[in-house]
């Protein structure tokens, strides 16, 4: 306490700022870099959960490079970055940017489509798999009969699955989207849009010049927040498709979904730590190229 009493202020203000960075810095430390520090040990190994571990140095990466069930899993999981990440920032672009205008209901109406959102990702999963079984039970293929076309194998199918699964998935995360799309437009001046109105510049104009680059901040985040969301892909999928996790053919089948049967069906917990480093560097990898490209200039 004498010791502290001496200090000067500007020392004492250092004790405390490190006093309450102390907190988060051990909760991460312990909660975050730990786990993934010995992730990476591990992938070096050899263990099944009860045996003892055995180092075997680069032997899981190399299985992993001549798994094909590993690339067939890698290319889903980019399959829902690139499909998923631009369709549902446009549709949530489009909403917000037409909602935003809407006085009538405005909160009510943005409620609506934040409710997705806060449901719960499994029995979101569950309803959307009753809505593709075949008749006479399926929302979708009870409709498609009452036209007279013929039934869709929304699951069961090796080309229609993936779209599937990702479609609730697109759709769940819309609510979010939309919200922080909105926040980012009234954060925009409207003496910019009074000047573009004087001015007699046409509403296309106006959302490539103004509307657009002003949301770049707003673009950035949800680009990185939603492509984190896709590469870790799970809820979803492992929902829609238990009778036959991963789809026909593993055609549904994301990384996370591989690391969760590696771990836990086939107890090679070495094999699925390698595939865990592998998604941390894709994210990691896929996050700061984003933000490069995506900054400001």
């Amino acid at each position: 306490m004498q010791l502290y009493r001496n200090l000067s202020i500007r020392q004492k203000q250092v004790v405390w700022a490190w006093g309450f960075l102390a907190v988060p810095i051990v909760f991460y430390v312990s909660i975050r870099f730990y786990p993934t520090a010995n992730a990476v040990i591990l992938s070096f190994m050899d263990w099944n959960l009860l045996g003892d571990k055995t180092w075997i140095g680069f032997e899981n990466y190399v299985k992993l490079v001549q798994d094909p069930v590993f690339w067939k899993v890698f290319g889903n999981t980019f399959l829902y970055l690139i499909i998923g990440t631009p369709l549902s920032l446009v549709v949530s672009f489009v909403i917000a940017y037409h909602l935003d205008k809407v006085r009538f209901m405005h909160g009510t109406i943005r409620a609506l489509y934040f409710l997705p959102f806060m449901t719960s990702a499994v029995a979101m999963a569950w309803v959307w798999r009753w809505f593709y079984q075949p008749v006479p039970i399926g929302l979708f293929n009870n409709f498609l009969a009452s036209l007279g076309l013929q039934q869709v194998a929304f699951l069961n199918s090796t080309t229609n699955a993936l779209p599937s699964v990702l479609a609730p998935a697109v759709w769940a995360g819309l609510g979010f989207q939309v919200i922080i799309f909105m926040a980012g437009l009234r954060a925009i001046p409207k003496t910019y849009y009074e000047a573009a109105r004087i001015d007699g510049v046409s509403t296309w104009t106006v959302l490539w010049e103004i509307t657009l680059p002003l949301l770049r901040p707003t673009i950035v985040f949800l680009v990185v927040f939603s492509s984190i969301g896709f590469l870790r892909i799970f809820d979803h999928v492992f929902n829609m498709t238990t009778n036959n996790p991963g789809g026909p053919l593993n055609s549904t089948k994301p990384l996370v979904l591989m690391i969760y049967d590696t771990a836990f069906n086939s107890f090679d917990m070495g094999y699925a730590a390698a595939q865990t480093v592998v998604l941390f560097t894709v994210l990691l990898c896929v996050s700061l190229l984003q933000l490069r490209l995506l900054r400001d200039r």
